[in-house]
């Protein structure tokens, strides 16, 4: 049987692309992928079959493809994207495998039509999905899912009141639950309490949990760290005193591992920014390489005025401190209000380790300020890469009133181009939505239409919204083109766009938004309408939809099972984008963006 290919207008057909990115890899410890095979129906009966290609892959790697022992293709697969199309599939149960000269893998095919069901145990009283991430735990190249579960009422840092527990999960891609993490009530539900990091940071093959823990917090195995008893709340529901760490917990067991008190502790209230506990309670975390063959955890705090980031290493047998980077550090006074709702983390200046993006200002790999352009807090960020040489910049908006967003050079700090504005730019995007201009196209609420790296409008139809119900939106041809998550799900090299249980295109011919795919499902946090994952965790180099069904007894892994005719190398072995889907439940959640451009305009990564 031959490979199908449906017809769909590429620009070029059957090509093998592979990374070309600016990080040296060869001295990093990286997780070890299998092939991520997935099977699931299309609406048309037929199975799309994909799997990952891998960075130590030939060039022309052949693959063939076999249905509960029979094999399906008369030719080996040498070009062209890494999917099949079984166009004659079988009643009942089917194992699709995958196989080349030095390795295979295999799935049972899905039951529904295209995606994968994982049954959620739902805690007892009222708690929904929420932001999720990933991470091999026990080192057989498959990834699981760590879950967060967010009670009814947690609460906004700007909002008083009691809440319940916040829960985390671990989920095989079966469905079945290993353990189980209740944070207590000494740590306050809601989206700026717990940003938490999956990864593996000692380097034995096997990830681990890392989260800001406190007295009552009970792991995996019933363990409770510090006073059980103690209950810290104050009358309206705040947590302002108390001790406070930092905790590691085993993957596959949720065991605690080590326990650390948090830096910085709290301290004086106002000297974040209120006396209330709003903006003292403003945490961020990330992980990146920072010296060495192991990556660190960096947890922060604060960032309207003192902002503090404190790297974590862990060896295995005990946390240590890295570094500590404070602004009340007279060094670093001058960076004081500079961070965001999120971070970035890439090697942007080349030395072979990552730097700390923390809104309008960067700290380098060894814990120094990069620079700072005083330009302040807001409320997202991008990693743009440039088609010529992969040199990272980063598009940022604030909430000023005065300095709107502005492409700058992510090593240097140099502004490219800034779109000033009187108003509180609150979003902002970053995509290659148009074929006719070279590299990246960005927008924010009020770039006044679509801007090229240059800083020119190229899109001029799109106009910013007047109406404050729609400023995560421009308006194009009466449709609402987002900037919320970027997601590249059609096959080609233009990225599509994904909010509110939708992927939308941008039709650059006729200058319209296009819908591309609904998910069954809920989104999640409201106005931000983020599914708790986007990231290329199964199949070929397309990103996979995590998200909850209305109920929250099920999550859903939502697969294109558009043919694509590139093959690219998966994208989580790309570490600037391997670290930002680590990041992604961070604050206001932002999409996965890769350390190389891909691009419809980039041709010489071809493999």
């Amino acid at each position: 049987m031959k490979r199908t290919l449906l017809s769909i207008a590429f620009p070029l057909l059957c090509l093998g692309i592979t990374a070309q990115t600016n990080y040296d890899y060869s001295h990093l410890s990286m997780e070890k992928l299998d092939r991520g095979v997935i099977a699931v129906r299309r609406p048309d009966g037929k199975v799309f079959i994909s799997w990952r290609i891998l960075r130590d892959d030939k060039k022309g790697e052949a693959f063939d493809i076999y249905r509960n022992g029979e094999k399906l293709n008369s030719t080996s697969l040498t070009e062209g994207g890494s999917w099949f199309i079984d166009e004659h599939p079988i009643e009942g149960d089917a194992i699709y495998e995958v196989r080349c000269k030095k390795d295979e893998g295999r799935c049972k095919m899905a039951e529904n039509i295209g995606y994968l069901t994982i049954p959620l145990q739902k805690p007892e009283g009222r708690y929904s999905a929420n932001d999720a991430s990933v991470g091999d735990i026990d080192g057989d190249g498959q990834y699981e899912i760590i879950l967060k579960w967010e009670p009814w009422n947690a609460h906004d840092n700007a909002h008083d009141g009691m809440t319940d527990p916040t829960l985390f999960d671990c989920y095989r891609l079966s469905g079945e639950l290993l353990w189980r993490i209740n944070m207590g009530r000494n740590i306050r539900s809601g989206a700026h309490y717990v940003p938490f990091i999956v990864y593996d940071l000692d380097g034995d093959g096997r990830a681990e949990l890392m989260v800001k823990t406190a007295d009552g917090t009970r792991d995996g195995q019933g363990t409770v760290i510090g006073d059980s008893v103690a209950d810290y709340r104050n009358p309206v529901g705040r947590i302002l005193s108390g001790p406070e760490y930092i905790s590691i917990f085993e993957g596959l067991t949720g065991r605690m591992l080590d326990t650390k008190p948090y830096i910085p502790e709290r301290g004086e209230l106002r000297a974040w920014g209120d006396e209330r506990g709003n903006r003292s309670e403003r945490y961020l975390a990330a992980v990146g390489y920072l010296g060495g063959k192991r990556p660190s955890a960096i947890f922060c705090r604060g960032y309207y005025t003192r902002s503090v980031l404190a790297a974590w290493d862990w060896d295995g047998k005990e946390l240590k401190q890295r570094w500590v980077f404070d602004t009340n550090n007279p060094q670093w006074r001058d960076y004081a209000g500079q961070g965001n709702h999120n971070l970035r983390v890439a090697d942007v200046d080349g030395d072979g380790y990552d730097e700390i993006t923390y809104g309008s200002m960067a700290v380098d790999h060894d814990g120094t300020g990069l620079y700072n352009t005083g330009m302040g807090h807001g409320d997202a960020i991008h990693l743009v890469a440039e088609p010529k040489d992969n040199k990272l910049y980063i598009w940022d908006c604030h909430e000023n009133k005065r300095d709107g967003s502005e492409l700058r050079d992510a090593s240097t700090g140099e502004v490219i181009f800034q779109i000033k504005s009187p108003s509180d730019v609150g979003r902002c995007m970053a995509a290659d939505i148009d074929p006719t201009n070279p590299g990246c196209e960005m927008w924010s609420a009020d770039s006044h239409g679509i801007r090229n790296m240059k800083g020119e409008v190229v899109i001029s139809k799109a106009k910013d919204s007047d109406d404050p119900q729609h400023n995560n939106y421009l308006m194009m041809n009466g449709r609402w083109l987002s900037m919320n998550f970027g997601i590249w799900w059609d096959g080609d090299l233009l990225r599509e766009l994904l909010d509110r249980e939708t992927v939308t295109k941008y039709d650059w011919e006729n200058h319209q938004i296009v819908n591309i795919e609904r998910f069954d499902g809920q989104f999640n946090n409201g106005t931000k309408s983020n599914p708790c994952l986007a990231a290329d965790i199964l199949g070929d180099w397309r990103e996979e939809v995590l998200i909850r069904n209305r109920e929250s007894t099920e999550l859903r892994i939502y697969v294109s099972t558009i043919p694509t005719p590139y093959r690219i190398n998966c994208l989580m072995q790309d570490i600037p984008y391997r670290l930002s889907v680590a990041t992604q439940n961070v604050g206001y959640n932002q999409p996965s963006e890769s350390g190389y451009y891909i691009g419809s305009d980039k041709t010489d990564y071809l493999k």
